[in-house]
C-alpha cells in the first residue's frame, strides 16, 4: 500500500514530510517506529522533544529525575510556570501529549547511572545526549559506545553551543575528544555562568535534525545525507557564525581505541575526572 497502514489524521499531520521525495510515507513509517532516549528535559532536551514529537517519532523515552524551577523557563521551554515543582519527566510528556498524540511518551524519572543504564538504552534504536554534567556525557558516551548505539551530542555555555554525532560505526567517540573531564570547578555551568535563553532552541534543533536523519538514513531512504559523525560544529550565537572541526577516533581511546581499558560502565568513576575506575 502507498501509505503504508498510515491512517487519514496521520496523513494529514505529516503530509510535509510525505509529499517529499526522499521521506514519503516509507520514511514517515520508519520514524513512527523509532525508539529515541532523550536524555535531559532542560534548555537542550526541550526543543528535542518538542520537534522529535511534532516530526512523529514514535517512542519517546525522556529521562530527568528533576523538578522544574522557574529559572528554567527563560530556555526550558516545553516547562510552563505552572508546572514549577513538577518533575521535568511530567511536564514534558504532557507537552508531547498535547502536541501529538500519536506519541508514546515514556518518562523515566531518575538520574542516569551505571546501574540503570545499560538496561534502559536496551530500549532505544538513537539517543539524545542533552544532559548539563559532564559525569552524564561520559556515561551516556561509553554506555553507547560499548552497546553499538548512536547518539547526538549537544553542549551549551552562555552563548556558544557545541553540536557533533557519533555512531559508533568505525568513528571517533566523545573520549577521543575529551579523554577525561576537565577539573571540577574549572568550567562554571549555566547557574554560575549565564546561558543565552534562545541557545539551547538552535543546539537542540540541531540534534534532533541529526536523530531524524539518522532515521531516515538508517531506513534507505536518504542517501546523500551526511551525519556530524567525525565532525563537530561550534556556533557562537554572539556572532552568528558556525565552525566545524574534524573529530578523528584515537587509537589509544580508551573505550573505542585499538586497546581499550574501558568493557563495561563499571570500569569508570563518573564523578570528578570521569577516569576508569582504581582497581
Amino acid at each position: 500500500m502507498s501509505d503504508l497502514n498510515l491512517d487519514p489524521t496521520q496523513l494529514d499531520r505529516y503530509s510535509r514530510h510525505i509529499i517529499m521525495e526522499d521521506i514519503g510515507p516509507a520514511g514517515q513509517k520508519a520514524l513512527l517506529d523509532t525508539d529515541v532516549l532523550v536524555v535531559g528535559a532542560g534548555g537542550l532536551g526541550s526543543p528535542v522533544v518538542q520537534y522529535l514529537a511534532a516530526a512523529g517519532v514514535g517512542t519517546l523515552g525522556i529521562v530527568d529525575d528533576d523538578v522544574v524551577e522557574r529559572s528554567n523557563l527563560q530556555r526550558q521551554i516545553v516547562h510552563a510556570d505552572a508546572d514549577v515543582g513538577r518533575p521535568k519527566v511530567d511536564s514534558a510528556a504532557e507537552y508531547v501529549a498535547d502536541l501529538n498524540p500519536d506519541i508514546t511518551v515514556e518518562p523515566h524519572e531518575t538520574r542516569l547511572d551505571a546501574d540503570n543504564v545499560e538496561s534502559m538504552l536496551a530500549e532505544y534504536d538513537f539517543v539524545v545526549d542533552a544532559s548539563d554534567n559532564f559525569e552524564t556525557r561520559f556515561l551516556v558516551n561509553d554506555a553507547c559506545t560499548l552497546a553499538g548505539i548512536p547518539f547526538a551530542h549537544g553542549a551549551i555555555f552562555r552563548f556558544e553551543g557545541q553540536i557533533t554525532t557519533f555512531t559508533g560505526e568505525d568513528g571517533p567517540c566523545y573520549r577521543c575528544l575529551f579523554p577525561e573531564a576537565p577539573p571540577a570547578g574549572t568550567i562554571p555551568d549555566c547557574s554560575e555562568a549565564g546561558v543565552l535563553g534562545v541557545l539551547p532552541g538552535t543546539v537542540g534543533c540541531i540534534q534532533a535534525t541529526e536523530a531524524v536523519k539518522w532515521i531516515l538514513m538508517d531506513a534507505g531512504l536518504i542517501e546523500n545525507a551526511e551525519l556530524l559523525d567525525g565532525r563537530m560544529v561550534f556556533y557562537d550565537a554572539m556572532d552568528t557564525t558556525f565552525e566545524e572541526i574534524p573529530v578523528r577516533q584515537r587509537p589509544d581511546c580508551p573505550v573505542c581505541g585499538d586497546d581499550p581499558a574501558i568493557a563495561s560502565v563499571h570500569d569508570v568513576e563518573y564523578v570528578d575526572t570521569c577516569a576508569i575506575a582504581a582497581d
